[in-house]
């Protein structure tokens, strides 16, 4: 579960790169739900993760965070939202 966490907020960052080059600034309203889900694995890999090192979902959850925090930000600035 902290892999699958980790290759999700990688493929997040990944979307987010993607989302902001000038033509492509429409794939952030795909990836702000992507980055949401993100989250909710990332803080369920935390949670049951026990005695492991929580390397992995925390990097993962800190991904999906910036990767939806930059998104939003994309889509205000860009004229996606208001």
């Amino acid at each position: 579960m902290q892999v699958l966490s980790l290759v999700w907020g990688i493929l997040a960052i990944l979307g987010m790169l993607v989302g902001f080059f000038p033509c492509f600034g429409a794939l952030n309203w795909l990836n702000i739900p992507f980055s949401g889900i993100g989250i909710i694995i990332s803080g369920i890999a935390l949670g049951t993760a026990g005695e492991q090192p929580k390397n992995s979902s925390i990097a993962g959850l800190v991904c999906c965070i910036v990767a939806l925090f930059f998104g939003i930000i994309r889509l205000v600035l860009g004229g996606g939202v208001f």
